[in-house]
């Protein structure tokens, strides 16, 4: 690597696999400390994007494509960038980053025009592989021919979550100092199977009241279509639809617990080193062993790694059979 190279890191999909990806860059840092590491994403991931040190620019995609393709082009070259990662591909992107003449394009061998459109291929199958998503998101980095092998157990180094936004809104005012607060996330917006609004019913009674200050995030959205739920469990605070993710962002960071599928939050949680408690299926390529929460105090749970169903690839619901006492017995 050149002393003080460019590197771009696309990833223009979801929260959860955006904070999965931030680590490449304080792995890139680690590296090379003098490199500059920007991050091309979605408008609704850059208050993620922003918690992190190690990320020194972000690129909006959403207003970049509405430039014309020579706008697009310039921007780039101003920009200088050295390397261009295509961590989530995106044919588009990749044709756009050629036109460019960006002089390293780095992109998997699975995708075919990557063979059109990059000069550094890495031979990656995310769907066959038995490496988490934040190992195989660092696997894209060996063209650096440096050691990309970095055990799960170090993940969490490189995140580099220290830019929190400040705590100007009121809801913070409302958290008890004297209780554990914890957060429960019933949805997720179709990414995940859902461990269902029963079990964390069942989970909110258990919590004694004494002990702790509930929390139900989620979305708008979300809010809708939990109507029944919150109204029947006044005893948590429903907080949904009611904060933007940068104030989301410092709610959980105040807070202590998490509790959720497989989402951006629980990733979020993790990453900000709060027990963020997971809720799986062992379904491929869902299961825990690609998608589990990453951090110190992060603890995925399924009901029976070797089901059957799951093993087999067919549809299957056994996520809902874990039992909320073992939720209760891993934050007791």
């Amino acid at each position: 690597m050149q002393t003080k190279p460019n590197i771009l890191i696309s990833r223009t999909d979801s929260i959860g696999d955006v904070v999965l990806t931030l680590p490449m860059a304080g792995w890139l840092k680690k590296q090379n400390p003098d490199c500059r590491v920007l991050f091309l994403g979605r408008s609704y991931t850059k208050d993620v994007i922003a918690l992190s040190e190690h990320v020194d620019a972000f690129i909006n995609y959403d207003e970049l494509e509405k430039q014309d393709r020579a706008a697009q082009i310039n921007f780039l070259l101003e920009r200088q960038i050295d390397f261009f990662v295509h961590v989530f591909p995106n044919k588009t992107i990749a044709k756009l980053a050629k036109a460019a003449k960006i002089k390293f394009r780095i992109g998997t061998t699975n995708r075919i025009y990557h063979w059109f459109t990059c000069n550094k291929l890495i031979p990656l199958s995310r769907k066959n592989s038995n490496l988490h998503e934040a190992q195989l998101n660092i696997q894209l980095l060996s063209f650096l021919n440096a050691n990309t092998n970095v055990p799960l157990q170090d993940i969490h180094q490189y995140y580099g979550f220290s830019n929190l936004p400040s705590l100007t809104f009121d809801l913070l005012k409302i958290l008890d100092p004297n209780k554990k607060k914890i957060i429960l996330h019933p949805k997720s917006k179709g990414s995940a199977k859902e461990w269902g609004l029963d079990n964390f019913g069942q989970l909110i009674d258990l919590l004694p009241a004494e002990k702790f200050q509930i929390f139900i995030s989620g979305t708008k959205q979300d809010a809708d279509q939990m109507q029944d739920f919150l109204v029947k469990h006044q005893k948590a605070m429903n907080i949904t639809g009611k904060l933007s993710l940068a104030e989301f962002i410092v709610f959980i960071a105040e807070c202590d617990i998490l509790v959720a599928a497989s989402t951006g939050p629980l990733h979020i949680a993790a990453a900000l080193q709060k027990q963020s408690i997971g809720l799986y299926t062992s379904k491929r390529p869902m299961h825990p062993g690609r998608w589990a929460p990453l951090g110190l105090k992060a603890q995925p749970l399924v009901f029976d790694a070797d089901c059957e169903k799951c093993q087999k690839g067919e549809d299957c619901n056994c996520i809902q059979n874990i039992s909320p006492q073992k939720v209760i017995e891993l934050i007791a």
